[in-house]
């Protein structure tokens, strides 16, 4: 009888879901890159590719509210910020990365029935800045819409901006072939339309295992840099396609599960299911070099290597962007406190 194997998940049991969680996929995968199921060489970053933008999005509930309008109607919303920036980064090191267009954004999501104006908080001095609520009426009545607001915001805004700094991404074949001189990386997976840029996704966790059990064994047997061919990933209902791979950042200890520091890479699938833009091999070509470079280490991050070091940085940017949780909640409670000073009297 063969004794049993137990070795851990490397990130923190106070992770939601963990690193591993390898649901089954319902749809189908289809080869695209080639039909031969072996891993694939890192390959040198070119030097025409200039810029990567690692971008991500962070968002905030600042107070869920009750809102009467001016007409009598009443519903449920409230105040929320989110903020999506970009480190943008030299491929080959010739110059120290930066931050790009990370600010705060603030609503006030609300009922679709009411009827709201613009909501300045003022400053109580003047060091701590205006804080500004754009009303958005929400799709639902209940206590999460506001919330799902709030992410269908930051989401959509993350998405533009990826796609706006990246390079351009031939739909077919007969398309005007542009070099790839601007990627972005993306935190997490690819959301919404394609909008035709050079805009990868990276998804740290393995919630499914999209691979077929005798494929997936090539998952534990890549070293660092390698990856596998590109497929083309079909949900159940059509809904998302997708053209992916998995490459390795870094050697699983010997106690890990044999996929730790294995990362699923997406980019966005033209309509033609048998064209690989050769954009999207490019880059699927150079990411396990780039990716084995940004991998976080675990004495540094709990969930290295599959948070990239820009990554890291850019969460805190985006923390500072949106500033103290706690000063702009007692902004909240004085503006109200304003509006009814016969209440606190």
């Amino acid at each position: 009888m063969p004794a049993m194997r137990i070795r851990l998940d490397p990130w923190p049991v106070d992770t939601n879901g963990g690193q591993l969680g390898l649901q089954t996929f319902d749809g189908t995968l289809e080869d695209l890159e080639t039909e031969r199921w072996a891993a694939l060489p890192a390959r040198p970053i070119p030097e025409r590719l200039r810029q990567v933008f690692v971008v991500d999005g962070k968002r905030r509930m600042e107070s869920r509210l009750f809102i009467e309008d001016d007409l009598g109607h009443s519903g449920l919303g409230g105040f929320g910020a989110f903020v999506v920036g970009a480190v943008e980064l030299c491929p080959h090191g010739s110059r120290q990365a930066e931050l790009r267009q990370v600010k705060a954004a603030r609503l006030l999501a609300h009922a679709p029935d009411l009827r709201l104006d613009p909501m300045t908080l003022s400053p109580r001095n003047p060091h701590t800045g205006l804080l500004e609520y754009t009303p958005v009426a929400m799709q639902g009545t209940d206590a999460l819409a506001a919330l799902n607001l709030l992410q269908g915001q930051m989401l959509a805004a993350e998405q533009r901006l990826s796609h706006d700094l990246a390079s351009r991404v031939p739909a077919d074949e007969q398309d005007d072939r542009e070099w790839l001189s601007a990627l972005t990386v993306q935190d997490g997976t690819l959301r919404g339309q394609n909008l035709n840029g050079a805009v990868v996704g990276c998804v740290k966790t393995m919630e499914t295992m999209y691979l077929p059990p005798d494929r997936a064994a090539l998952l534990a047997e890549l070293r660092p840099g390698e990856r596998t061919p590109v497929m083309r990933m079909t949900y159940r209902n059509g809904q998302f396609t997708r053209l992916i791979w998995y490459v390795r950042l870094c050697e699983a200890a010997f106690y890990q599960h044999p996929m730790a520091g294995v990362m699923r890479l997406e980019m966005f699938a033209p309509d033609d299911p048998s064209f690989l833009p050769p954009i999207v091999r490019q880059v699927a070509n150079l990411s396990g070099t780039l990716l084995t470079r940004l991998g976080s280490r675990a004495h540094k991050d709990p969930r290295a290597p599959q948070n990239l070091i820009p990554t890291a940085a850019l969460e805190q940017a985006m923390g500072r962007s949106m500033g103290s949780a706690d000063l702009v909640t007692r902004r909240i409670r004085a503006h109200i406190a304003a509006l009814h000073p016969q209440a606190v009297a």
